[in-house]
């Protein structure tokens, strides 16, 4: 579940990073493969077993036993002698990327004080590949949250953030991205046709937001707004996830877009876009 804390779920493989038929002669494999063995940790599998780890990297357990145990060798996993997890000293690999990219910074008092007005969660996202990935989150203090921390990914096109992301990029470049997404049903509302979903993302271009209504999960409805830099190149979003229960698609159009778009104003505008050429790079859109 993505809205509670959910028992420890079927461990999925991780996916490639690109397909065997696209790799240069430069590609290194053995890189890779380590790559996928400390990707296969997260939050719902924070510890896995050898035979664990090699099932989800694709990897036969004497390979997996040998990249864990030089990461082991490393400081990047412990273990107890069957169970294996990540060390914090991982968060080193991110930490380059996260100390140069200034709009996390610069988003999140804006994001605290979006979610201290409107009681609900909110999180800038970056397009990364076909994924989108959570680099700041402010979390509501409701009893129930989302089992969502900074590094999360998601396919891009069944989420708010992905659909804002998606919707800026070139009509050619756009087609490629639905040609090639996975379209299976995450749930009876998931948008599986390639037509509807190229629809839909043209929509959203017009408009300047996205509302996705419990297609990524049941009970989940989301909105996010798209975050321009200087030059009016969408370089980020931003959403409130909230319950279905708790919010028709109606309230959250009228009472939660106009606090977001209010907010994603003052981070571009911290960001160096003056007022007029904000207006201009949300489109002719209504928001109603």
């Amino acid at each position: 579940m993505l809205l509670a804390c959910a028992e420890r779920t079927p461990v999925r493989p991780v996916e490639a990073t690109m397909p065997a038929g696209a790799r240069e002669p430069h590609f290194v494999r053995s890189f890779e493969r380590g790559l996928a063995v400390i990707r296969a940790f997260d939050a719902d599998h924070p510890e896995l077993t050898l035979s664990e780890v090699a099932r989800v990297s694709d990897l036969t357990r004497a390979a997996a036993r040998r990249f864990l145990l030089t990461l082991f060798d490393l400081g990047y996993v412990t273990t107890d002698g069957r169970m294996f997890r990540l060390t914090p000293r991982v968060l080193e690999l991110g930490y380059s990327y996260l100390s140069s990219f200034t709009l996390p910074q610069i988003a999140e008092p804006h994001l605290e004080r979006l979610v201290a007005q409107i009681r609900e969660s909110s999180s800038l996202c970056v397009l990364d590949g076909d994924d989108i990935v959570y680099v700041a989150r402010v979390p509501t203090h409701r009893i129930m949250t989302a089992t969502i921390t900074v590094g999360t990914r998601f396919p891009a096109h069944v989420t708010s953030v992905g659909r804002v992301l998606l919707a800026q990029l070139p009509d050619e470049e756009l087609d490629v991205r639905v040609a090639r997404a996975d379209l299976r049903p995450l749930t009876a509302r998931t948008i599986v046709s390639a037509d509807l979903l190229r629809t839909e993302l043209r929509r959203v271009r017009r408009q300047g937001y996205a509302i996705v209504d419990q297609e990524l999960e049941e009970g989940l409805r989301s909105v996010a707004v798209p975050v321009r830099d200087r030059d009016g190149e969408a370089v980020a979003a931003v959403n409130i996830p909230v319950h279905a229960s708790r919010n028709s698609v109606e309230s959250v159009r009228r009472d939660l877009l106009p606090n977001l778009l209010a907010t994603v104003a003052r981070i571009e505008a911290d960001l160096g876009l003056t007022g007029p050429a904000r207006a201009a790079s949300r489109g002719s859109g209504t928001h109603r």
